[in-house]
């Protein structure tokens, strides 16, 4: 009897035809996660198994619980036979030194040339609990312990601890997208549920020195390392800003600041987004939590680019979207008081239905294509990795 860790697929298993893709995909994220631990890893259409070396079970689920495309994990035990009397009697081995008072069992057959159905084998297995255990009960409703059986071609497996994973697709399954990363709240978390839908992504940040600091621009350094833990690296670009803000700041009124803004970081992306084969621009737009973020204001700033703009969170509200930052790890830097370029120059009453006429007008008092141009070709490009050992947080 081996004890090993079991992954189950879950929403992959949809897939039919593309299932290999699917799957060979996670097997490469689950080797690049595990790549500091010392483990063999086997898979099949129906589960992976990882075998710990090292016992190191606990380090290993760890790294699991980051990888998208995993429904369930479990540290099970793998038995050489599948005949119910082996079953039995490792059964019995297994509950031994295991305190409960109430159980059930569950069992899957997906041998179905087996001599016994599932409800047989759940009958057989729960009378060995019932026979060694004293003071034990069967609750099928509300148990202490699921001990679950599962019945394979050649092999047979029992496993009591079962670990919810982050489901979707594996990274990079669905192509890549450009995150717009700020150093807010949102953004992240956008990253995090475009990735859970299998996109790989890059991320753009816009700098605006001397009006932001090189704290800020740490800060979302920062930011997407901890996402480069569910992506396993991220290309940052880091775009100067400065020139085209103050451009906008010096010759557009001011209700329009925010719109002619977005419009411009909208044009930057899509060409960055093209040089780089990313397929969209994913941002952290809420419907109505700012003045940008009103409909009539999206639809003026989409009008700029054809590249498909996804918000994740545009239907989610601001406690929703904190709750996220704290269970994935980005809240604390997220909140560290350093401005990023769309908090400086916020105008007191920024327009909230704006015209795509007047925006066009506007923005032809500035050389805006020239300042776009000069903007992407001199952007700095940061390789961010997980395990870079090299990156330290100076915040």
């Amino acid at each position: 009897m081996k004890q090993l860790i079991i992954i189950k697929y879950g929403e992959m298993t949809t897939k039919k035809d593309n299932i290999g893709l699917f799957l060979k995909a996670l097997k490469d994220n689950v080797t690049f996660a595990l790549q500091q631990e010392e483990v063999t890893i086997e898979y099949d259409s129906g589960r992976m198994f990882i075998n710990c070396l090292k016992n190191n079970f606990e380090s290993v689920l760890i790294r699991l619980k980051k990888v998208f495309g995993i429904h369930e994990i479990i540290v099970g035990y793998e038995l050489e036979k599948n005949d119910i009397e082996f079953l039995k009697s490792s059964l019995k081995e297994l509950i031994e030194n295991k305190e409960f008072k109430t159980f059930k069992i569950e069992t899957k057959r997906s041998n179905k040339k087996y001599s016994l159905t599932s409800p047989e084998i759940s009958k057989i297995l729960g009378g060995i609990v019932l026979q060694n255990k004293e003071n034990v009960k069967v609750d099928v409703h509300h148990p202490e312990v699921i001990i679950h059986a599962e019945i394979r071609l050649d092999k047979s497996y029992l496993y009591f601890e079962t670990y919810k994973g982050l489901g979707g697709y594996p990274v990079g399954t669905l192509g890549k997208g450009l995150l717009m990363l700020s150093g807010g709240i949102d953004s992240p978390v956008s990253g995090y549920l475009a990735m859970k839908r299998g996109v790989k992504l890059e991320a753009v940040y816009f700098e605006s020195p001397p009006h932001t600091s090189q704290q800020a621009k740490n800060k979302v350094e920062s930011l997407a390392r901890i996402l480069s833990s569910y992506n396993h690296d991220i290309k940052l670009h880091v775009v100067k800003f400065t020139e085209i803000q103050e451009a906008i700041y010096k010759n557009i009124p001011h209700e329009y600041l925010i719109t002619i803004m977005r419009r411009m970081m909208y044009r930057i992306c899509a060409i960055i987004a093209s040089k780089s084969n990313c397929k969209i621009i994913v941002n952290g737009e809420s419907i109505g939590q700012v003045a940008s973020q009103t409909l009539t204001s999206m639809n003026a700033i989409n009008r700029v680019v054809n590249i498909p703009v996804i918000r994740p969170l545009a239907c989610f509200d601001k406690l929703e979207i904190i709750d996220l930052a704290n269970k994935i790890g980005t809240f604390e830097t997220s909140i560290l008081p350093y401005e990023d370029c769309c908090t400086i120059f916020v105008p007191d009453h920024p327009v909230i239905n704006p015209e795509v006429i007047k925006c066009e007008e506007y923005e032809s008092l500035i050389p805006f294509k020239d300042l776009i141009y000069q903007a992407v070709k001199s952007r700095e490009i940061i390789h961010i990795k997980e395990y870079d050992q090299k990156f330290e947080d100076i915040l």
